[in-house]
């Protein structure tokens, strides 16, 4: 149906998976620039600290117009909050809890791909279990019908051939108006009897009510996981401003330094 251009749920299940790959990808390829950025300034002889940083980020309001000067002013509001609230002083401080974001994000990225796993897994189960319910009595009408056959076919005596036949022509009959049906009970037996294995009964229901269950409480899990991603998200926006920053610092220091240099060549 898919390829028909129709979605399905399992389609759907399968492109959730997929954005959230990516979303967890493009995120760690985030991470791991201001991990190599972090690493750089470090070994760089004089790297600005932070307070150069919002120096900078509140000198420049003036040469800007009002409106652009209220936002910039906010942004480096929100900043500052976030270094506080992290106790973070320094870059060294900013390269610990780069550290710790890198941590939180394999923690996420692990969770949810497990999660996405055992929830493709259960609505598998349920479907299945849902076919097996919904459909057993209309299998269980055909097997009576072919049993009834099987029985007329063992009698001897005078119509009994033709008596059988007529049983195998209302069973055949049976099995065509419920074609569907019936191919779906049995899909869904033996999908369940190789899940379930030794704990397969034909005659019971499976643990449709557990399976439930579990997929609601993997859900609210994942809902959580993905809190937590967006958290790390912001976190990693306020280190790349920070990041933006001081490279802008660092490039007007080079400006003026090449400026001096050229200045006293010239004298």
């Amino acid at each position: 149906m898919e390829k028909r251009g129709i979605r399905t749920e399992r389609g759907n299940i399968n492109r959730e998976i997929e954005v959230t790959n990516s979303q967890i990808r493009q995120l760690k390829a985030r991470i791991n620039k201001l991990k190599n950025w972090l690493k750089e300034e470090a070994e760089n002889a004089a790297p600005p600290t932070l307070a150069d940083v919002f120096e900078s980020m509140l000198n420049k309001k003036q040469q800007q117009g009002r409106y652009k000067q209220i936002a910039d002013l906010k942004k480096a509001a929100k900043s500052l909050a976030f270094l506080q609230a992290n106790s973070i002083m320094d870059m060294a401080g900013l390269q610990e809890k780069v550290s710790q974001i890198y941590s939180r994000h394999r923690k996420v990225g692990s969770g949810l791909n497990a999660i996405e796993k055992r929830l493709k897994a259960l609505d598998e189960h349920i479907r299945h279990s849902e076919n097996f319910k919904n459909r057993r009595s209309v299998k269980r009408q055909y097997d009576e019908l072919y049993s009834q056959y099987e029985s007329a076919r063992k009698v001897k005596g005078l119509g009994a051939e033709r008596k059988a036949q007529k049983a195998l022509d209302t069973a055949n009959k049976y099995y065509k108006d419920n074609r569907t049906e019936i191919v779906l009970y049995e899909s869904a037996e033996r999908y369940l009897r190789d899940v379930l294995q030794e704990r397969f009964n034909p005659n019971k229901l499976p643990p449709i009510t557990k399976w439930t269950e579990e997929r609601t409480a993997k859900t609210a899990e994942k809902k959580m996981l993905y809190q937590e991603y967006y958290s790390l998200k912001d976190e990693v926006k306020e280190v790349e401003i920070i990041r933006r920053n001081v490279e802008e610092i660092m490039r007007d220091e080079s400006r003026e330094t090449q400026r001096t240099r050229t200045q006293g060549l010239e004298l």
